[in-house]
């Protein structure tokens, strides 16, 4: 995110000396992307960041991945996985359960109420979407206040933890890249300002405002980094001997931020428009897009719902969040689902689902999309939460009737 900001105290000239009251150095850190070639941040730490004085293994939530075989479109009912009371119990870092997944991105849930962690994902960025609850995401930039439609995007390795706060659980969707992730580069001018067509910009975006300094000695903080576990990762609890919200001021370009998804303004047309007019951030390999309330097609003989469509080089997931979901009507889906519709498998609206939209003028629908160009796999809580009958949802009849 190539946007300058600065909180706190930074000196006036970068890589010179920077003194504590009581005359000392402040250490300063380069937080930077691609190998000092991209856009980075200045944090000036109390302390050393560097320092620890424990290290041990970190047993990471299921990352195993099963085939999605035989090759169908899948329906998975994410609110199945934490039922009753067990969110008490739950954070919302440890408590993730990952629902698809492959080399490029991990898609997980988790329903928490408990504060998380200390935690820093040194794979990749993350992609929080907040369903329902609110929180504050404390991090080593600052803290970030958030609730029911953020976006909170996490540069890879930024220290953070999230507190739920209010009555109502903490409900995330958690995009994990093994990546970075940003809005899509047709938004951005080449020195990476939002143009005129991009449907939202600069002053969409909240980032932290000023400092978030905290005391505390031997602090846990559970890495999440490349190994040799399933899907190639694993997990290191390393243990601090100062708190690590220790930073006084920094600036740059790099850095979290939250983006609520009722400031995003769509894109319509006469006709349908193809689901790239409604993305909000890409990674390598993957893009998400958001469907929100907006006017359809207004061509006289417009067919408002999408056209059948195969997927030749992508899966396509949607998390149906909120709203009435015009295509999917009969099919089962609703509030918390999550669609699979595989690369290799045509797929569409629902029978009767075309006839019913003719004249609609208005969706109202809140859905977060992410199209991968690798074959996504089911994670140990999509395999539970998969209702098995989706995928004859068009026909009407399943295997041997």
């Amino acid at each position: 995110m190539a946007f300058y900001r600065q909180v706190g105290e930074v000196p006036p000239k970068r890589h010179t000396q920077f003194r504590r009251p009581d005359g000392g150095l402040y250490s300063e850190e380069l937080v930077g992307e691609e190998g000092f070639s991209s856009d980075s941040a200045l944090l000036y730490h109390r302390g050393i960041p560097s320092a620890m004085v424990d290290a041990r293994p970190w047993e990471l939530p299921d990352q195993s991945l099963t085939t999605n075989s035989p090759l169908v479109p899948r329906h998975l009912k994410l609110h199945d996985l934490f039922p009753g009371e067990e969110h008490k119990a739950v954070d919302a870092v440890t408590g993730r359960r990952l629902v698809l997944g492959n080399g490029d991105v991990r898609l997980s849930y988790a329903v928490s109420a408990l504060p998380s962690p200390y935690y820093r994902n040194a794979v990749g960025d993350e992609c929080v979407f907040v369903e329902r609850g609110t929180a504050t995401v404390e991090t080593v930039f600052g803290a970030l206040d958030v609730g029911a439609g953020d976006y909170v995007l996490l540069p890879r390795a930024t220290t953070h933890r999230w507190v739920p706060t209010g009555d109502e659980p903490l409900r995330t969707y958690v995009i994990e890249a093994n990546s970075h992730i940003a809005p899509p580069k047709r938004f951005l001018s080449r020195y990476g300002q939002f143009l005129e067509h991009a449907p939202y910009c600069e002053r969409d975006l909240r980032a932290p405002e000023e400092p978030l300094l905290a005391e505390g000695t031997d602090v846990e903080l559970y890495v999440k980094h490349r190994g040799d576990g399933p899907g190639g990762l694993a997990g290191t609890v390393h243990v601090l001997p100062e708190h690590p919200f220790d930073v006084v001021g920094w600036d740059g370009c790099l850095y979290p931020y939250a983006f609520n998804v009722a400031d995003y303004e769509p894109i319509t047309g006469r006709v349908h428009q193809p689901p790239p007019v409604h993305q909000v951030f890409e990674g390598h390999n993957f893009v998400v897009c958001n469907f929100v309330p907006r006017k359809v097609d207004y061509h006289p003989l417009a067919v408002p719902v999408p056209y059948y469509h195969a997927n030749v080089d992508s899966d396509e997931v949607m998390f149906y969040v909120d709203g009435d979901y015009e295509a999917r009507k009969g099919s089962g889906i609703g509030k918390g689902s999550v669609s699979l519709h595989p690369g290799g498998h045509s797929h569409g609206p629902q029978p009767g689902a075309v006839e019913r939209s003719l004249g609609v003028e208005f969706f109202d629908e809140l859905a977060v999309m992410v199209d991968t160009f690798r074959p996504l796999a089911l994670g140990e809580g999509g395999t539970v939460a998969d209702d098995g009958r989706y995928a004859w949802s068009w026909s009407g009849r399943g295997p041997g009737r």
